[in-house]
């Protein structure tokens, strides 16, 4: 075989294939390795696209992180572009291609590459073909939607689908001074993310940046003008009034190529590769956003399309290609998003997909300051941890603030990943100093508030729940236990709330417990614990604090 150049084939430009191109070019010197791909671009930031919409990023090329001539150049690397792989001879190891003029073609494969990643999901909606509808996949999606806004200069938007592009674009199209209303066909915002809790605060935060979020109704149809352009979005109960529309409502994989090769499709309608990310056949690899991944809590396949996932699996696939051996270990399911000034992350399993999985799950809210709270320029975050009630193992995690989530969120997909529980999570020896963490950071707190629930000393209630309980029965008591000062700026305006400060509550007469489940709250959920224990020592029966306190509370405060 001395002297024989191994052919690796590529189909697909996007994060996964020149990842591979540039790690196999590294292992491998002499292979002949060519790229296909049916778009006019190739290794560019599909991520930072609505942050070119806004006006964030001024110029498109900056998107652009390698050029066919970099790939030639440097790596002797072949990238065909506008050319598209129609199907695959898997006896003959051949690819038939078709360019941008029609003229079809095959291309040799030792080892080929399926990396096409997935294509948005567009609903059949009587009117998406109007002018001003549009979908974000790519660049020329992204020009098309900056060059209708800069000719047509719409005045508002109507975003189908509250995930992470729809609140994304939501917050370009506001930059460029749009009303924007965004419906949702569930119960709340970024729901394959956040449980209700957290997704609560960015319902606030959209509501704050004047962004009207429309929930659990489905799009219908859109209306148009007699020229063709859109004018209206029509729900299950609204019309709503539009010069601009963005469908937005997930991806799905793009397997097509992988079918016609009769490759295996697995369970959630990814293709299905091993841990070498080898398909069925083992001469053909996949990765990126066509492929399903292993959850590395549930060990079930799961579809996690992500940029991050990709580059990794850029990484094997290009070793495993070039005669190496590695393998992906699978994903935690983490993210994170900007959503106007404040981020969003998750890892691991929300709550409702732990309880699905079979978990009897323990969480806890927790509300902090990113840095010392004595710090100038602190901020503050809002973390939900969730963990195993039998074993203590860390779940999942989310967390919503203006202040450093990523952190907090990288911190617990390493636990995750290491498959600790809540007291080895606790007993971390994370960085601190007054400028970076307060001493007990945001995680340790949790974790320990998690653990207090686990031995029963320490019991909750959610916002939501609290909610329920305050317009349902008369026989709840909401005690607020801040300072003086702090109940005049800011309070619960419902006739369930006391106010005693924490520091009078020793001395104070609990008659108004008997026969009453009192909840405290402070402004974290510190104070609140401490005064849990207080009334419990003068014998108050059921006693609970609100999970989050203040800070956690999505529902408006009496100013």
């Amino acid at each position: 075989m001395s002297g024989i150049r191994k052919r690796i084939l590529i189909v697909g430009g996007g994060a996964v294939g020149p990842k591979v191109a540039s790690r196999a070019r590294r292992l491998d010197p002499e292979a002949d390795i060519k790229i296909v791909e049916s778009g006019k671009y190739v290794s560019y930031g599909a991520c930072g696209m609505p942050y070119y919409v806004s006006g964030d990023i001024k110029n498109a090329d900056e998107l652009v992180v390698r050029t066919p001539e970099y790939f030639k150049k440097l790596l002797d690397v072949d990238v065909l572009l506008e050319t598209t792989a129609t199907s695959v001879d898997r006896t003959a190891r051949t690819v038939l291609c078709r360019d941008a003029t029609g003229r079809e073609f095959t291309l040799p494969y030792d080892a080929l590459v399926l990396a096409a990643g997935a294509q948005p999901a567009v609903p059949p909606l009587e009117g998406r073909d109007l002018s001003g509808v549009f979908k974000l996949k790519d660049i020329p999606d992204m020009l098309a939607i900056s060059d209708y806004v800069k000719k047509e200069e719409p005045r508002k938007a109507a975003i189908i689908g509250a995930g992470l592009i729809g609140l994304e674009m939501a917050e370009a199209f506001r930059a460029k001074g749009m009303g924007v209303t965004v419906v949702e066909m569930l119960n709340w915002p970024l729901p394959a993310m956040l449980d209700e809790e957290m997704a609560s605060l960015v319902s606030r935060q959209l509501d704050e940046q004047g962004v009207r979020l429309v929930l659990s109704q489905m799009a219908k149809r859109f209306d148009g003008t007699q020229g063709g352009r859109v004018k209206r979005l029509v729900t299950d109960s609204e019309a709503i009034d539009c010069d601009l529309a963005l469908v937005s409502i997930g991806v799905r994989p793009e397997t097509s190529l992988a079918v016609q090769a009769g490759l295996e499709i697995g369970l959630t309608r990814a293709i299905a590769v091993n841990e070498r990310l080898q398909t069925s056949d083992p001469a053909i690899y996949a990765g990126g956003d066509c492929v399903e991944c292993r959850h590395l809590i549930t060990g079930r396949p799961v579809f996690a399309p992500l940029g991050s996932t990709a580059n990794k699996h850029g990484r094997v696939i290009g070793t495993n290609v070039a005669g190496g051996s590695d393998t992906f270990a699978g994903v935690c399911g983490t993210a994170i998003a900007k959503v106007f000034d404040v981020a969003v992350g998750r890892t691991g399993l929300t709550e409702v997909e732990a309880r699905q999985s079979g978990f009897d799950v323990v969480w806890s809210i927790v509300s902090q300051t990113d840095a010392a709270n004595y710090y100038p320029g602190a901020k503050r975050i809002t973390l939900k941890l969730l963990a195993d009630a039998k074993s203590g193992r860390v779940l999942g995690a989310q967390c919503v603030g203006r202040g450093e989530v990523a952190k907090r969120i990288d911190v617990v997909a390493a636990a995750i990943s290491g498959r600790m529980d809540v007291k080895a999570l606790a007993d971390l020896d994370l960085a601190y100093a007054p400028p970076f963490s307060p001493a007990m950071d945001a995680v340790h707190h949790a974790a320990n508030v998690v653990r207090n629930k686990m031995d029963g000393t320490a019991r909750t209630v959610s916002p939501q729940e609290l909610k329920k309980k305050m317009e349902g029965r008369s026989d709840v008591i909401v005690l607020d236990v801040r300072t003086d000062g702090e109940w005049k700026l800011s309070r619960i305006d419902h006739p369930s709330v006391m106010h005693v400060p924490i520091g009078k509550l020793a001395e104070t007469d609990v008659g108004f417990c008997e026969g009453k489940e009192v909840v405290t709250q402070c402004l974290s959920s510190v104070r609140a614990y401490a005064a849990q224990k207080i009334l419990e020592k003068k014998g108050c029966k059921d006693v609970k604090f609100l999970d989050g306190s203040l800070s956690a509370w999505p529902y408006g405060l009496k100013e």
